[in-house]
């Protein structure tokens, strides 16, 4: 049975990084974004490039009903998915009252439902089939609350602590699950002056090959800059306010290109 590596969010970004490093190494894809306009050129060109097989689905995750019917095709069909990739996400700045609740409620959809609910499905599919890796995008957002992010923030610290949890639980059944907190990405859509030449800020295919290089020695949480390490690790050593103002401090600065 042919294996393929699904990707959300693979029409830009990490996504579309991660699904390029991923297909230079001779895996079979399932591209899943928002728009099929998109998706097709990126699923031709990488076919095209690399040989191998590229699938595609245009699907709003933020849309309940469109993620169930993906889920059921998914169930139904016979691929076997022995990698899954939630690289999707979507992010929201500013206090949090001056968001439309719309805004809000798509951006939790996203970084948390559609998720879950992709882990679950996959997951048991994963399971029949003997095993499988799981890799779920967090952030440096996790460690900390986010005030002027703080629906974003906190739907990372979900994802975090989800994930370590479902490493542990899912391990007997031979799924590996890894998270990725890579800090601030280049963005060739946003280009901010005081980050160009910063080495904390790497661009997506920086990011996608330490990350195929981390998942084929199975890492827990992956963390492609060493210096974030401690970053992450600093929270738990400051008082909570302390905490909660150097955070909203970052936020502030970085939130042009954003905290992943």
């Amino acid at each position: 049975m042919t294996r393929y590596a699904m990707i959300t969010g693979a029409s830009s970004g990490l996504g579309l990084a991660l699904a390029e490093a991923l297909a230079r190494r001779g895996r079979n894809l399932i591209l899943v974004a928002r728009h099929r306009e998109t998706l097709e050129p990126i699923a031709l060109e990488l076919a095209q490039r690399f040989g191998v097989e590229v699938l595609l689905r245009a699907c709003d995750l933020s849309q309940p009903l469109r993620l169930s019917g993906f889920v059921l095709e998914l169930e139904e069909g016979e691929r076997r998915i022995d990698l899954l990739a939630n690289c999707a996400g979507q992010r929201t700045y500013g206090p949090f009252l001056a968001h439309e609740w719309a805004d809000e409620q798509d951006l939790l959809e996203v970084n948390i439902l559609a998720l879950s609910r992709l882990c679950h499905a996959i997951g048991n599919l994963m399971a029949v089939q003997g095993g499988g890796q799981i890799l779920n995008v967090a952030g440096l957002a996790a460690a900390a609350p986010g005030p002027g992010m703080a629906t974003y923030a906190a739907s990372k610290a979900y994802v975090m602590h989800f994930s370590e949890a479902l490493r542990e639980e899912l391990k007997p059944a031979g799924i590996k699950v890894s998270v990725l907190c890579p800090g601030p990405v280049r963005s060739s859509r946003r280009r901010i002056p005081r980050l160009e030449g910063n080495s904390r800020c790497l661009s997506p295919e920086e990011v996608a090959l330490y990350t195929v290089r981390a998942l084929a020695k199975n890492r827990a949480v992956i963390m492609p800059v060493r210096r974030n390490r401690w970053l992450a690790f600093a929270p738990r050593l400051l008082p909570r306010w302390l905490t909660r103002k150097l955070a909203g401090f970052i936020h502030r600065r970085y939130c042009p290109v954003g905290m992943e």
